[in-house]
């Protein structure tokens, strides 16, 4: 088999299985109903993937990635303002593709994560809290622990981002700009 079409059917696995995971569940899902969506034999995901676990880290490495690049990305004079790119950036992700979302934002994989994908999440969280750090140094972000105020703005965020997945807000929603306030009001000096 050619090299694109290896890469074709990993990029379909990859979606079937991430279109499954977020809509069923790791633990309910299981590799035939992968490969069934995808199309292909289901002993061609052990060609790309060692494990159905291998799989979700692959797709949840890729949604954190994505979400840190959001936040690499964000731009604006102030903490705020980048806080506020980030949270759009989350809010237009969401409606492009609310499973990567759903996934790597709003559902917790603790007992099967492996040490990339914690490495991965942590890459994400810290460039929160460099933005919130930088709030800190300028007075615009209340003392107390960097970690605790990226952990609430992220927990309001989220609020939004899950209506959002569900369908029940768009992005311009007076809720969404409401609770990207609210995250600011709730970390703000």
């Amino acid at each position: 088999m050619s090299p694109p079409a290896v890469d074709l059917t990993h990029q379909r696995l990859s979606r079937a299985a991430l279109e499954l995971f977020s809509s069923r569940g790791y633990h309910d899902t299981t590799t035939a109903q992968i490969a069934k969506k995808a199309g292909v034999a289901e002993g061609t995901i052990y060609r790309h993937f060692p494990s159905k676990q291998q799989l979700l880290n692959d797709i949840y490495r890729a949604a954190l990635r994505w979400a840190a690049k959001t936040v690499e990305d964000s731009s604006g004079a102030t903490p705020r303002a980048r806080l506020a790119a980030v949270a759009q950036g989350l809010v237009e992700g969401a409606v492009r593709d609310p499973a990567v979302v759903k996934l790597g934002l709003l559902e917790r994989h603790d007992s099967v994560l492996d040490d990339e994908s914690r490495r991965t999440t942590r890459d994400f969280r810290m460039g929160i809290e460099r933005v919130i750090a930088q709030g800190k140094a300028d007075g615009s972000v209340r003392a107390g622990a960097v970690d605790v105020w990226a952990g609430v703005w992220l927990a309001a965020i989220g609020y939004a981002l899950e209506k959002i997945v569900v369908k029940e807000w768009k992005p311009g929603d007076a809720g969404v700009g409401l609770v990207i306030e609210g995250a600011w009001a709730s970390i703000s000096a």
